[in-house]
């Protein structure tokens, strides 16, 4: 499933975010990348834990918590602390998939990543290439949005980020350990949650829509990890 979640953060939000990411001491990205990403990834990002990363990852964050249509996508139950790229002089990721534990180097704690996170800081104007490559059964998607927009997808699909020629393309990026471990079924809630959303407009008060609420809740229950 994948969902692109428009205006995470707001015009001024991203602005104040790239005043400090562009004078940010940047580090190779391949410090994080597990030993076969290593050999295709070719990026820069905050290091993992600074301070300037800790604050605006709380920003982030704040966007999250007031996205609905973030809470009804992803059934968060842990968030990864946001970290932060940037892509330029012809920087690229190539083909991998993401590890599958990530551990918090503040803490410790370990989360299993059911969903990937980009979250756009700069407009597709400032930059050429930079796209993100989704692969599922139905093939590639071309992920390319405008700042404070942001896609999820599922943490076991392949990707890629497409080299950057011109400009630079800067993003937060994350994962998400959902209550729910399975992408088919938490894309089956949400397809269900949408269609209860759509009913109470149509049709307010409606007897389905509770009953189609009490399905909803009763598969959340079946099927929730904690």
């Amino acid at each position: 499933m994948l969902i692109t979640i428009p205006d995470v953060l707001t015009a001024e939000q991203v602005r104040q975010m790239r005043a400090k990411l562009d004078v940010a001491d940047w580090v190779d990205g391949k410090v994080t990348a597990g030993y076969q990403a290593q050999r295709v990834k070719d990026n820069q990002q905050l290091p993992e834990g600074s301070p300037l990363a800790a604050e605006l990852g709380e920003v982030v964050l704040g966007g999250l918590a007031r996205s609905p249509l973030f809470m009804s996508a992803a059934l968060p139950l842990r968030v990864f602390p946001p970290m932060f790229n940037r892509y330029a002089g012809g920087g690229q990721f190539g083909t991998h998939v993401d590890t599958a534990i990530r551990q918090l180097v503040t803490t410790g704690q370990r989360i299993r990543t059911d969903v990937s996170a980009t979250l756009f800081l700069t407009a597709p104007e400032e930059y050429d290439g930079g796209e993100l490559i989704v692969e599922d059964t139905y093939g590639a998607h071309s992920v390319k949005l405008p700042a404070g927009h942001m896609v999820l997808y599922p943490a076991t699909s392949l990707h890629r980020v497409e080299p950057v020629t011109r400009g630079a393309r800067v993003s937060s990026f994350f994962w998400i350990q959902s209550m729910i471990r399975s992408d088919g079924d938490r894309a089956m809630l949400f397809d269900l949650d949408r269609s209860i959303q759509r009913l109470a407009l149509d049709l307010p008060g409606s007897p389905v829509g509770v009953e189609l609420t009490g399905v909803y809740h009763n598969l959340l229950r079946r099927w929730t990890e904690m």
